[in-house]
């Protein structure tokens, strides 16, 4: 394991380069995000450890980030003052290339295009999520969900497909194609545009009313997407026949929109803040949560690595209740887990998260699958 501590701010997110295997981001924010600045860390894996490369002073705190996929030297950030900005690491100066301004509260999530490769999201507690150029001065499109959104990404298999999770316990998916309604008119009472209802293509209402606060797309299977939140259950969906809006059943049937819980995996003791798919194992994902500790799971549905029901390097984990696996659980962290990424490159399984703690970790999932066993 190696270790990196991002002194005086404390991590909401991490994420590896998709250009380079030895180089990783941190966002984060003074006194926990609540008031405050915030840092944005480009830190370099050497092998003595992470040695931080170059940081961006904000005057809000950071809440994501995400790396480009069309230039190699920049990123995104989520801004806790409303703004999204663009960063180039090799600029001398410390201020941000692209500034936008569009969102009334905090921005919380943003997600780079995998397949059109020009064009980004964000989500925001404003109940928008809006799409975005790096070359164009406003957003492009503004999709409102009437509710706090808490995380939104674009699908890996569509450039096309926005997903995102919000407070009122709704996963959407819109599609981009579908031509948007314009803002109506301003009311007697409201001297500015509103926004018209949100018209996503897939709406599903995960069962227990709890807040969703993250979701992640699957690497391999178009159709399945999984999400967390304060009900402390990672739950993996099939999409598949979803249309308009349903009710996802916990006894994992089809719901009346057609999408069907196929796993449930329980183990984290407070709310799930991030969940994340691997990129080498179809089965294979990851959360961490305010429980302090990061979970690797199978999802149960015979995809993962090995064979006959086993994990990671074909080892037993234990049944989680929901049809899923638990193989692992990383705890170095002492303070809530906020950010996760799996690295793309090198020998599968490597994988760095932050949180709270002022912490950075990158480590070896197979490592932890094996000391799991053990014990």
């Amino acid at each position: 394991m190696f270790y990196y501590r991002t002194q005086g701010f404390n991590g909401y997110a991490v994420k590896y380069s998709p250009f380079f295997d030895n180089r990783l981001a941190c966002a984060a924010s003074a006194n926990f995000g609540l008031v405050g600045n915030g840092r944005l860390y480009i830190l370099g894996l050497t092998p003595g450890g992470i040695v931080g490369e170059k940081w961006f002073d904000t005057q809000d705190g950071l809440f994501d980030l995400s790396w480009s996929e069309i230039h190699e030297n920049q990123l995104v950030v989520a801004s806790g003052d409303g703004s999204v900005k663009l960063f180039d690491v090799m600029v001398k100066d410390s201020f941000p290339i692209q500034n936008w301004q569009e969102h009334q509260r905090e921005v919380f999530s943003v997600s780079w295009n995998l397949v059109d490769k020009n064009t980004f999201c964000s989500s925001s507690w404003d109940g928008t999520v809006r799409i975005w150029s790096p070359i164009h001065p406003t957003s492009l499109l503004t999709l409102p969900t009437n509710s706090c959104t808490y995380s939104s990404s674009f699908s890996p298999h569509s450039a096309h497909l926005v997903s995102c999770v919000s407070s009122d316990s709704f996963l959407r998916i819109f599609d981009l194609r579908i031509p948007q309604a314009t803002p109506l008119p301003p009311g007697p009472t409201q001297p500015v545009p509103r926004l018209p209802p949100a018209k996503p293509v897939i709406q599903i209402h995960v069962p227990g009313n709890a807040e969703l606060l993250t979701h992640d797309w699957n690497k391999y299977r178009p159709e399945v997407i999984a999400t967390g939140g304060v009900d402390r259950m990672v739950r993996v969906f099939d999409t598949r026949g979803a249309t308009g809006s349903g009710v996802a059943n916990s006894g994992m049937s089809a719901g009346l929109g057609g999408a069907k819980v196929v796993s449930e995996l329980r183990g984290h003791e407070y709310a799930i803040r991030k969940v994340c798919w691997s990129p080498h194992w179809a089965g294979v994902l990851m959360s961490g949560g305010y429980d302090m500790s990061v979970r690797i799971w199978e999802d149960g549905c015979g995809s993962g690595m090995g064979t006959g029901g086993l994990g990671v390097m074909g080892l037993k984990g234990e049944m989680s209740g929901g049809g899923g696996r638990l193989l692992g659980v990383m705890d170095k962290h002492t303070e809530f887990v906020a950010g996760l990424d799996w690295c793309l490159f090198g020998g599968e399984g490597w994988a760095a998260s932050t949180g709270w703690d002022e912490g950075v970790w990158v480590w070896d999932a197979n490592q932890i699958v094996a000391g799991m066993r053990r014990r």
